[in-house]
């Protein structure tokens, strides 16, 4: 479990614009504190995919020491919305922002990697997908080949190492898939660079040499006007660490079949995110890679977690200076092969099959991911979701005519009674269709009944439209009468006094005791 954890932190760290020694560090601590005080049993936390783009742009503007500071306040975050019992709330995100930010993420993930792959020179890669772009085409000219073969090479041994899928028992090829792919990628491309002094970039070329054993916990410095402008990127790593970390959970109760407890759950990714930059680590939430590596490997208790993270611990401790000569180009492939496998390649190759609403949801997220980032992107994903679903349950509601026998049409006075039959909710965006039902230039009926026993639910808009159509009538003489109310719309009528103004009889249980009582009122 842990060979899985080790080059994917190190990978996620560099993305994320911080050292790779700070991802072993997040995946040890954080991992620890999730799997001691996590709700599900066999999740495995450290740096994700997901928080790459977020935590680079915090770093761009804000500063190692500020993403750490932003970091502890987005535990603390985390863990008021566990002890606050929200974490089912997390849930009311819908699954299209959800495909939407995860091929955008993928697509960020695999940008920000073409320096590496391409060796190019550029000094500090900007946080912004447009300036990105800018910068690689400023760059092309000082293309490494030798750094391309080397990633080439890393990326299509990823692609054609065994697993234990397509690999026998008795077979090399059963041995070899024990070992994962990303780990013997790393260890012979840096066997590599040492034997022939490639002329490659590599982790120590760039970052010197990786620290030895978990650093002393100290505080990041605190100032409390940064901490003013760090409250949005709080929010969104929060936001995103509670979305990522029980999607993972949900997940692993289908494979162990168990369920596990959300609010538990973002508590201790609140301490994980809280406790791990004490020790100069980053971003923490559930990992989807890691964690099924761990179910499949037979894992149904906390303890493999506890063993994932001592084992990275030991690791640091006493292999950090030899990842030194581990080639950047290298570590581009495994993040370019994680890329590969984030897209929800599946759910792509579906929208055609969905409506018009999920597919722009889809794509304006993934777009605005890339373009404006998550933050941007999730929230107009929010809004749209929000207003179709408006749209959706509005286009629902329906005020139909209901035929009555010619006799209990006409009143003595010869005006009409007239009865309609009402689907659906009552509310804001519905309430115009109860508006057609007296028009102005013709003579209005005696007596108009209702028949709600369909009407699911009225809000305070829809009983502003019904109190407009009584005392239109009433106006004009004549009567509203409301057959079988359900209980949400009877419970807002009677608190809000509507039944008592429309009178005795002016709620009847069935459409036939209203038309008797239409009769009555003659």
């Amino acid at each position: 479990m842990a060979l899985v954890a080790l080059p994917l932190a190190m990978a996620f760290a560099i993305a994320s614009g911080v050292r790779p020694d700070h991802g072993i560090v997040t995946a040890a601590i954080g991992g620890l504190a999730v799997s001691l005080f996590g709700g599900s049993k066999v999740q495995i936390g450290g740096p994700a995919g997901a928080f790459v783009a977020l935590l680079y742009a915090i770093v761009d503007r804000y500063g190692v020491a500020n993403l750490l500071v932003a970091t502890m306040m987005a535990g603390v975050l985390l863990f008021a919305m566990g002890a606050f019992r929200l974490g089912t709330l997390i849930r009311f995100i819908p699954v299209a922002i959800v495909t939407g930010f995860t091929a955008g993420i993928a697509v960020i993930i695999a940008l920000s990697q073409v320096r590496d792959l391409l060796g190019l020179r550029v000094e500090r890669m900007p946080a912004e997908f447009f300036a990105q772009v800018g910068a690689l085409a400023h760059a092309m000219p000082t293309v490494s080949w030798i750094a391309l073969v080397v990633a080439l090479a890393c990326l299509l041994l990823i692609v054609v190492w065994p697993t234990p899928r397509n690999a026998r028992s008795g077979n090399w090829r059963f041995i070899t898939a024990k070992l994962p792919g990303t780990v013997a990628v790393l260890v012979l491309s840096a066997a590599a660079v040492w034997a022939l002094q490639l002329p490659v970039e590599t982790i120590a070329s760039r970052f010197g040499e990786l620290q030895r054993g978990v650093p002393a916990p100290a505080l990041p410095p605190l100032h409390w006007a940064a901490a003013r402008e760090l409250l949005g990127p709080a929010v969104a790593i929060a936001l995103l660490g509670a979305v990522e970390s029980l999607l993972c959970a949900r997940v692993a109760d289908g494979l162990i079949g168990d369920r596990h407890d959300p609010n538990q759950e973002l508590m201790a990714q609140g301490i994980a995110n809280f406790a791990a930059p004490l020790f100069g680590g980053i971003a923490v939430t559930g990992t989807i890679a890691r964690t099924m590596t761990n179910v499949k490997s037979g894992a149904r208790t906390p303890v493999a977690g506890l063993v994932h993270s001592a084992t990275l611990l030991m690791v640091l401790v006493a292999m950090a200076p030899l990842a030194g000569y581990i080639p950047l180009a290298a570590l581009a492939a495994v993040l370019l092969w994680v890329a590969f496998n984030m897209v929800p390649w599946r759910e792509l190759a579906e929208l055609g099959h969905f409506s018009v609403f999920y597919r722009t949801i889809v794509l304006s997220t993934f777009v605005l991911t890339v373009a404006f980032g998550l933050t941007v992107a999730v929230q107009a994903g929010l809004v749209l979701s929000s207003l179709f679903f408006i749209y959706r349950v509005a286009s629902l509601t329906r005020v139909e005519p209901i035929a009555l026998p010619p006799e209990r049409t006409v009143l003595p006075d010869g005006r009409r009674v007239e009865a309609w039959e009402l689907f659906g909710s009552i509310f804001f965006a519905s309430v115009t269709k109860l508006e057609t039902l007296i028009e102005p230039e013709h003579p209005a009926p005696g007596v108009v009944v209702l028949e709600m026993a369909k009407a699911i639910n009225v809000d305070t808009t829809g009983l502003d439209a019904l109190e407009s159509l009584r005392e239109t009538l009433a106006r004009r003489g004549a009567r509203l009468i409301l057959a079988d109310l359900n209980a949400q719309p009877r419970s807002l009528l009677e608190r809000a006094g509507f039944i008592a103004a429309l009178g005795p009889g002016g709620v009847c249980a069935t459409l036939e005791d209203a038309l008797a009582e239409s009769a009555r009122a003659r």
